[in-house]
């Protein structure tokens, strides 16, 4: 019996130890490590890390602290909260807010919910020249290049970036809303840009 409790006890020592590296690693790295880089600094397979972050992030929500726990895909960041963006601008060195267009929310939302698309396609559904939404886009790391169409021409097709997740409060593109076409403009209005 004594040898069971010393094993939990031992377990418990090594999964605080793992969380403890996990931090220090986070808050070092400053933007988002991938899972399978965390995974080989705690020396632990994918899927225990995961848990173990998520345990780690429903921590961080659960108690009274400036900083939590984000999950960006496959990659993990520490962050602070967004409630205390007032303090930290007292700072001076608050991150630039991404002030959007009324045709960059339009090519965003076009990229996001029907990515990978190409620059035709989005002109198809926008209706006009969207060459200079997409490279504003593209500057401030909302979307990015992520391959070529095979088709002629070859066009190059774009999707959204770990930025974007970042900005929007998303963890994964899974968690946009599924919304109807003529709806996303609504669902975008209702978004706060950080």
């Amino acid at each position: 019996m004594v040898n069971l409790v010393e094993r939990k006890q031992q377990y418990m020592n090594d999964l605080r130890e793992i969380e403890s590296i996990l931090e220090a690693v986070l808050f070092t790295a400053g933007d988002s490590v991938s899972l399978e880089k965390l995974s080989e600094i705690v020396d632990q397979d994918r899927k225990t890390t995961a848990s173990i972050l998520s345990n780690l992030e429903m921590k961080y929500r659960n108690s009274h602290r400036g900083i939590m726990l984000r999950q960006l895909g496959t990659s993990y960041q520490l962050c602070t909260k967004p409630e205390y963006e007032q303090y930290i601008a007292a700072l001076g060195t608050s991150r630039k807010k991404q002030g959007l267009s009324q045709a960059a929310y339009e090519v965003l939302a076009i990229i996001a919910w029907h990515q990978p698309v190409t620059r035709a396609q989005v002109e198809q559904i926008r209706g006009v020249n969207s060459d200079s939404v997409i490279i504003n886009l593209m500057e401030k790391n909302l979307i990015e290049e992520t391959g070529r169409q095979d088709s002629p021409g070859k066009p190059r097709l774009y999707g959204t970036t770990e930025e974007f997740l970042r900005v929007f409060g998303f963890s994964s593109m899974n968690d946009l809303p599924q919304v109807e076409m003529h709806e996303i403009q609504t669902v975008m209005d209702k978004i706060p840009i950080d």
